[in-house]
């Protein structure tokens, strides 16, 4: 298994990052918060967890190894594979998620695109004896607050490739397609994001 790589990210893309290690360019699946964390032509530490399939070898990455335990406990859970756990992690940090299952809170878990009200309580039944310690307190408050994702889509589209301006241009528009209203997940409104300034590159 691979454990983790450490090299220069030599690209990102709006789903992963190739990060060359001893001149080998490995492809990393990483979700939109690890990704806003990496230029290229600098340095990175990624956890990372080997999927093998019949078919395919994936590999996924995360900013810390205490996401890559959770993404590879979530999979032991009947019904999630790795693009689930990892969409989990793209939602909810690992406290939330933790905090989450321990608490039954299927409200919070059902806000992960692919998981329904039956998924989440599946998740609560099968992981709640093994999930770890639960953060305690206002800090481990579950879910994307209103205030959080327009820096995190930002910092994402930044890490892309496009300049500070345009950025700021399409969080803005984001994020009047979203007010008054319940915001999606960070990866959905990245989505649109990436759509609006699709024309503008």
């Amino acid at each position: 298994m691979i454990a983790h790589v450490r090299g220069v990210v030599a690209a990102v893309s709006p789903d992963g990052a190739v990060v060359e290690v001893g001149g080998v360019g490995l492809a990393v699946q990483c979700a939109p918060g690890t990704l806003a964390n990496l230029r290229v032509g600098e340095p990175a530490r990624l956890a990372t967890s080997l999927v093998v399939r019949e078919d395919s070898l994936t590999l996924y990455g995360f900013a810390d190894d205490d996401e890559r335990h959770l993404f590879e406990l979530l999979q032991t859970a009947s019904g999630v594979g790795p693009r689930l756990a990892q969409a989990v992690l793209a939602v909810h940090s690992p406290d939330a998620v933790r905090k989450a299952i321990a608490n039954a809170d299927t409200a919070a878990l059902t806000r992960v695109p692919g998981i329904g009200k039956k998924g989440a309580e599946r998740l609560v039944l099968e992981l709640r004896d093994r999930i770890g310690p639960v953060p305690v307190g206002p800090d481990g408050a579950a879910g994307t607050t209103v205030g959080a994702w327009p820096e995190q889509v930002r910092q994402a589209l930044v890490g892309l490739g496009w300049t500070a301006a345009q950025a700021d241009q399409a969080v803005t528009a984001v994020a009047e397609s979203v007010s008054g209203g319940e915001v999606p997940p960070v990866p959905v409104l990245l989505k649109q994001a990436i759509r609006l300034l699709g024309r503008t590159r």
